[in-house]
């Protein structure tokens, strides 16, 4: 991996405070050319520094306005990949990761309301071959969303 200097991170700690910021901003910001902050974020993005942009939609404006978490247990771990594909059939999942502890997978999805969850459950996630048992978590409110900070080294 190539290095990452201060310019760099300088860089990422102003456009992941806010993507929308022109580049003559950021440009102004960190006190060189559009140019090259032009080319700083082409490198970060060919590097995979920068792994998306894009905007976020709040799903309760579009009616889902339950999110839950949901730990699953595979029969077998290694079953994992197949019902991750499983899942990507399903629209209101929206995050799975595979980890350690009770669950075999975590999962982050959306739901309408209460019968739209028991529904995704009982008729979709529990249906998927390899799937012992689900286990549900719904989050009453998200108090933090934030991306990782972004150090500068001190000279």
């Amino acid at each position: 991996m190539e290095k990452i200097d201060n310019l760099d991170k300088k860089i990422l700690e102003i456009i992941t405070g806010n993507a929308r910021i022109p580049f003559k901003d950021v440009a102004a910001e960190c006190d060189v050319s559009r140019a090259a902050i032009h080319q700083r974020v082409q490198r970060l993005i060919d590097l995979g520094v920068i792994v998306g942009s894009g905007y976020h939609v709040d799903p309760k404006t579009l009616g889902y306005s339950t999110c839950t978490y949901v730990g699953v247990i595979l029969e077998r771990g290694s079953m994992y990949k197949r019902v991750v594909e499983e899942l990507n059939h399903i629209p209101e999942v929206v995050e799975c990761h595979f980890t350690t502890g009770p669950y075999t997978m975590l999962i982050k999805l959306y739901a309408c309301d209460n019968a739209h969850l028991m529904e995704l459950l009982n008729n979709k996630l529990q249906e998927i071959p390899g799937v012992i048992s689900t286990e549900t978590l719904i989050s009453l409110e998200q108090s933090i969303n934030k991306e990782i900070p972004i150090v500068l080294n001190k000279k």
